[in-house]
């Protein structure tokens, strides 16, 4: 065994514990069975969303259309409107 030392706030920290308790668990086991899924799935074993809930992806290519709209005069009647163009093309 071998140990890691991780800096994270102690609101996290005590925010994950708590729920960790509740599923019988402890932060050590959470983070073992974290690093062996990121072993098994070949990266993170989770989907990462932005704080708008879109993909970094998603995100990039929605910016990457607003600002082509906005250079061709092109607009949309909501961030909607333009999401459901770029996904058309």
């Amino acid at each position: 065994m071998t140990t890691i030392q991780v800096r994270i706030d102690k609101r996290t920290k005590k925010s994950a514990q708590k729920i960790l308790r509740h599923l019988g668990m402890d932060l050590s086991t959470a983070i073992q069975i974290y690093l062996v899924q990121i072993i098994v799935q070949k990266g993170i074993p989770f989907q990462i969303l932005t704080e708008n809930g879109m993909t970094p992806e998603a995100e990039e290519e929605l910016m990457r259309a607003w600002k082509d709209a906005k250079k061709q005069k092109k607009s949309y009647p909501s961030i909607r409107a333009a999401h459901r163009a770029i996904l058309r093309k």
